[in-house]
């Protein structure tokens, strides 16, 4: 055989065996944006594969749960632990814009959570816009994803609460069926609203939870109206990191593709 055709036929086979990894590396990639809070890294980040989202997600080191004073002073409005960036692929791709953290030392009406937990607001709008809310425009939407309600809660010293709406977050929807509970509650997904448009969907974990160290997941409504250019999640799991020390709460199933 003619060694230039054998030379040729050899680089042929390497290029197959060679190239398809170096695309794949290329159509996968992560990036991530971190923040110190209480003496420790939150990160969040953002899987791509060829050139759209399929997860999202944040570390949550169990040092913070640890940390956080469960003597803390009840203020109104309630103060962030941390607002984190999310990468810039997160906003571009998904339209999803910062986690705000949140710790509730002694929890917050309704009933059923009343116990200590943190709040994880995944909010598709600015900081800025966040800062802005002040509960002064009651508008609702014209529809909430299944099973949640925006109920307007009577608060002592803080009058009706219209739509479970708190200053720098916005109105709560919760699901209806954890309102009428008389159980505290471990996890719930939280949709909310300002001025009749989604704003944020959240997360919101009791310390007691996230404590035992161990894997969970939550349902995520499908969420109609979304603003353009805005993917919002179809599933969300927590899983906890034993050698790390930290949870990853993950999501995905983003749509539309």
């Amino acid at each position: 055989m003619d060694p230039k055709h054998i030379t040729t036929s050899v680089a042929l086979v390497l290029s197959a065996v060679i190239t398809p990894p170096a695309l794949a590396q290329e159509a996968h990639s992560t990036s991530r944006s971190c923040t110190r809070v209480l003496e420790s890294q939150v990160c969040t980040w953002v899987v791509m594969e060829g050139g759209a989202a399929v997860e999202l997600g944040a570390t949550f080191p169990m040092a913070i749960v640890e940390a956080v004073p469960s003597d803390a002073e009840m203020v109104w409005p309630p103060e962030q632990l941390a607002a984190i960036e999310l990468p810039v692929e997160a906003r571009t791709s998904l339209g999803i814009d910062h986690l705000g953290l949140n710790w509730e030392a002694h929890g917050h009406p309704p009933g059923p959570f009343l116990t200590p937990h943190f709040d994880f607001h995944f909010y598709n709008v600015s900081q800025s816009e966040i800062r802005a809310i002040d509960c002064s425009d009651e508008t609702k939407p014209s529809k909430l994803p299944a099973r949640h309600v925006l109920p307007d809660i009577d608060v002592p010293g803080l009058g009706i609460l219209v739509g479970l709406c708190v200053p720098r977050m916005g109105m709560h929807a919760m699901v209806e069926e954890e309102l009428e509970t008389t159980d505290p509650f471990g996890a719930s997904l939280v949709v909310g609203y300002y001025g009749g448009d989604v704003i944020y969907f959240e997360p919101m974990i009791s310390r007691e939870l996230l404590l035992e160290k161990s894997d969970f997941a939550l349902s995520v409504p499908a969420i109609e109206n979304l603003p353009l250019g805005v993917h919002y999640p179809s599933e969300f799991r927590a899983e906890y990191d034993a050698v790390a020390k930290q949870y990853r709460m993950i999501f995905t199933g983003f749509h539309p593709k």
